[in-house]
């Protein structure tokens, strides 16, 4: 809805009013559908001396300065709009031209011939031209517009309402709303003159705005200071306020779920913007919920919404922000995400473990394959040493698909590295060749909440020996070799994380219970490979494609198969002076 403030001649001639009534509603701005009217005329040009208003007349007349003046400050923040009642009304018109976006003519004059043709001189093709047709026939309205549009006026308005000091409910004219919609295509003007007391002057237009008006004519008084005239249907700012109240509960009901543009500008120009709550670094991951805070800032960023919807695609930042920063989709990267598989051939225990068959495929292999299920992958890599005892591994890739990587034989972190920079990987999910029956399940519930959560690392809080994941992003092991230039430990990669908390956004998560076992299914004892085999042997002969659900099903339902190996423990959870060295050796020290 679009509201005009008249001020009529609430002044009384004084122009230090009239600026200290244009600050205190300053903040109805024309961006939200206000304007705010003048009547500029002149005492000798609107009356003779005989009419009892004269003298009136002569106390409320404001010179041509003054009047440039007010429009001047009134355009800030409003739609301009001139009742056009003589020639000197005319002239403030034509003066200030650019700044005004509308005229009205009162009913009284619509027959003056000498403000006509002063219009006719007019460039009026951007400007509104609002008609009030108190006390016209239906007749006399056709006569009327059909007069008015050859000014050839960018939009002419039909105008509602006349002033009785105050004028009575009764002849408000709220049924001519309904004939002037009904019959034209012009947008209407209720103006309301009602008791500025009474809560008719807050009921009535927004009656007529729902019967169909267009704008709303409202007169306004400076809250505190003395109003000598027009003060019978004038409101203040307070009682402006309830009416604006009453309008934005009660009119967009007529029109939903539309939004009308005032209400969606009050939106934007209110929203609190989503911004960083502290400094991020480049090709880190955002947490909406902990790296955000919300403010009102002229800065253009994406709502909350959008960035939900961008870590729920999987993308990190991709530029440094800082503190208070809005963010732009451009702020943000498709994230590279890859499976790096560590596999060695040194096992003493077990030789060469990753090259004995489950089933018709290598260990090593079935681990490939059941890695290459995994969703959003963009790599699978195998990475082992530079020794030469481990070269054997090319001829396990299992597919074309999968990159071999040699490198360092000690530092795990370096080997890591030097293929993630390689091929610009953003996130990687840590796996071992130990591990065949890994779950796409399980990789797709951690690397949502991976990025839900904005983590630098995740990993399950219990899941069975074997099936278990880690998914970390390459800045966090930069950092990590940052504090280790040698990571002498980096077999045990997952220390460096969860030994330093404060460092590192940790994100344990909690599996489904569907996905959670006590077995064991890694694979580094004789007990661990008859076991394997069963499994696949029992996928195989029953043409099942392999899931966790289906497998501990099966081992649900035969306890002698998975009793094979229940008695072995990892070395890393029984060894407790390797895990005080770990404790140790891999905490930060500043």
């Amino acid at each position: 809805m679009y509201n005009i403030l008249e001020i009529a001649n609430t002044h009384g001639g004084d122009v230090k009013y009239v600026f200290k009534l244009l600050k205190e509603f300053q903040v109805f701005d024309k961006s939200n559908g206000f304007g705010i009217k003048f009547q500029p005329f002149k005492y000798d040009e609107s009356a003779l001396e005989d009419f009892s208003y004269y003298e009136i007349y002569k106390e409320l007349f404001i010179c041509s300065d003054d009047w440039s003046s007010i429009l001047d400050e009134a355009y800030k923040t409003k739609d301009i709009w001139i009742d056009l009642f003589d020639s000197y009304g005319i002239s403030i018109f034509i003066e200030n031209i650019d700044k005004v976006y509308g005229i009205k003519l009162q009913t009284s004059v619509l027959e003056n011939n000498i403000i006509f043709s002063s219009l006719q001189n007019c460039d009026l093709r951007n400007k509104k031209l609002i008609l009030n047709i108190a006390g016209r026939s239906k007749e006399e309205i056709d006569s009327l517009l059909q007069k008015y549009l050859s000014l050839d006026v960018g939009e002419i308005l039909f105008e509602v309402g006349f002033q009785s000091f105050p004028t009575k409910l009764e002849d408000a004219g709220l049924s001519k709303v309904l004939y002037l919609k009904k019959k034209y295509s012009n947008r209407l003007v209720f103006a309301d003159h009602n008791d500025g007391e009474s809560e008719d002057a807050k009921l009535l237009p927004l009656i007529a705005s729902m019967l169909g008006a267009d704008y709303i004519e409202k007169h306004i008084m400076h809250s505190s200071l003395e109003t000598k005239y027009d003060f019978n249907s004038s409101i203040t700012y307070k009682t402006f306020q309830d009416f604006l109240q009453l309008q934005e509960k009660y009119l967009p009901l007529l029109k939903s779920p539309f939004i009308s543009k005032p209400e969606l500008d009050y939106l934007n120009k209110t929203y609190q913007v989503p911004v960083l709550n502290k400094n991020k670094g480049a090709y880190t991951l955002l947490d909406v919920q902990n790296d955000i805070k919300y403010r009102r800032s002229d800065k253009i960023g994406l709502h909350t919404k959008a960035l939900i919807e961008l870590t729920s695609n999987y993308y990190l930042l991709n530029k440094n922000k800082k503190e208070n920063d809005t963010l732009k989709k451009e702020d943000f990267k498709k994230v590279n995400i890859a499976a790096i598989i560590a596999c060695r051939l040194k096992s003493t225990r077990l030789p060469k473990k990753a090259l004995l068959n489950i089933g018709t495929l290598s260990s090593i292999e079935l681990c490939i394959k059941n890695t290459l299920k995994f969703n959003n992958l963009n790599h699978v890599i195998l990475a082992t040493s530079t020794i030469e005892q481990d070269a054997e591994l090319e001829d396990y890739t299992y597919s074309d698909n999968v990159i071999f990587h040699k490198g360092h034989p000690d530092d795990v972190i370096e080997r890591y590295l030097d293929v993630i920079d390689d091929l610009k990987v953003d996130v990687f999910v840590r796996l071992t060749g130990d591990n065949a029956f890994i779950s796409s399940e399980i990789f797709d519930y951690l690397l949502k909440s991976h990025f839900e959560n904005g983590a630098d690392y995740t990993t399950a809080k219990e899941a069975a020996v074997g099936t278990n994941l880690e998914i970390i992003n390459a800045s966090a092991l930069r950092k990590v070799k940052e504090y280790f230039p040698f990571a002498e430990h980096s077999e045990y990669m997952s220390w460096y994380f969860h030994n330093n908390p404060e460092y590192f956004n940790i994100n344990f998560i909690d599996l489904p219970e569907h996905l959670v076992r006590e077995y064991r299914l890694t694979l580094d004892y004789p007990e661990d490979l008859e076991m394997f085999n069963k499994i696949e042997d029992y996928f195989s002969s029953n043409s099942l494609e392999f899931s966790l659900s289906r497998l501990f099903l099966f081992l649900d339902n035969n306890r002698d198969i998975a009793n094979i190996n229940s008695h072995l423990v990892p070395k890393y959870e029984s060894n407790k002076d390797l895990i005080a060295m770990l404790d140790k050796e891999t905490k930060i020290q500043e």
